[in-house]
């Protein structure tokens, strides 16, 4: 049986938007911008599962989480990707490139800058847990199974002791970038937001619309037949009585 270790006291440390799960499993699911079953998805073997939508506290919240607990090796991304964030991306890009001047490299995302997190922690995640990208599936079934598979592969804990980050957050628990960040890139996650907040508007308009005309092209269609089906059984009615004439 592989080893583990104790997690820091209080753990899960940073609270959000997830749901744990057994603490010595070496598997935590991150749905990205989906809200899956978080807790079936624990109770399938998952330490944590909950959802990542924003490219810089949001990172950090997860980040501090794991590195708290060194029985996680994997970090299982799925789900769908979070428009104008891509926090899906930039873990990924984190994970392999690291941070520079407070900005994760090779991050897509509108702000994807670091503040709560020291060249230390960022090392840890880096070495402790490894990435398994499955973004854009939102199976349960393959979710589960892939955490069975990663289960089966378990490492055992890491060989250091837990760190414990304090993640701040701005006044009124909103997320936002790096202290000392151009207030522009603030403004463009505004933006963001209220696009995506349009975007799904429009999808769900569309989404009833194209509802409402097969619902009437099915009526038209069913017109038309019961129409045919009754001239069928009168030109059968009518050779009937012709035939009897």
């Amino acid at each position: 049986m592989a080893e583990k270790k104790s997690p820091a006291n209080g753990w899960p440390l940073v609270k959000g938007d997830f749901h744990s799960g057994d603490a010595n499993s070496c598997v935590a699911v991150i749905t990205m911008g989906s809200h899956l079953d978080e807790q079936g998805i624990c109770d399938a073997g998952a330490a944590m599962c909950g959802s990542c939508k924003t490219e810089n506290l949001g990172l950090e919240k997860v980040i501090a989480n794991y590195i708290a607990n060194p029985n996680i090796r994997f970090m299982l991304l799925c789900g769908t990707e979070v428009k104008g964030h891509l926090s899906g991306q930039t873990m990924v890009a984190l994970h392999k490139g690291g941070v520079k001047d407070g900005r994760v490299v090779g991050a897509e995302g509108a702000i994807p800058f670091i503040e709560n997190l020291n060249d230390a922690a960022i090392k840890r995640f880096q070495e402790q847990v490894e990435v398994v990208n499955i973004m854009e599936s939102e199976d349960l079934n393959a979710i589960k199974a892939k955490i069975n598979e990663l289960k089966a592969k378990d490492p055992g804990a890491f060989a250091a002791d837990p760190i414990v980050v304090e993640v701040k957050e701005a006044a009124g628990g909103v997320e936002v970038a790096a202290a000392g960040v151009n207030p522009q890139f603030l403004e463009i996650e505004k933006r963001l937001d209220k696009i995506e907040k349009r975007i799904e508007f429009v999808d769900a308009e569309i989404a009833q619309r194209v509802g409402r005309k097969i619902g009437r092209d099915i009526g038209i269609l069913y017109g038309l037949v019961a129409g045919l089906t009754v001239f069928v059984m009168l030109l059968f009615l009518l050779q009937k009585l012709m035939t009897q004439v």
